[in-house]
């Protein structure tokens, strides 16, 4: 069975992430907060940002850019800014 969790990002009810996908306090917090939904919507957008900003994901700077766009992105509603991309009307 399923568990359920009240997904901040799509303010809604919905099918929570089977396990926590990233380490730490704010995977937790992703765990608790966060839906499969909205995180395969974010997988969509890191690979974009990544590929948009050829990101080298070994050096600390582009890990540490992604997971702001990422907090910004699943907590705080904000889009991330790719070149040429429009986001589709909800």
């Amino acid at each position: 069975m399923s568990r359920t969790v009240h997904c901040q990002h799509l303010d809604k009810e919905a099918e929570g992430l089977e396990f926590q996908l990233y380490p730490g306090e704010l995977g937790k917090k992703i765990y608790d907060n966060i839906s499969k939904e909205a995180w395969m919507e974010w997988q969509k957008k890191q690979t974009m940002l990544i590929n948009e900003n050829k990101l080298n994901m070994m050096q600390p700077e582009a890990r540490s850019f992604l997971e702001e766009k990422m907090k910004a992105f699943l907590f705080e509603g904000i889009e991330p800014t790719i070149e040429g991309y429009v986001p589709q009307k909800k």
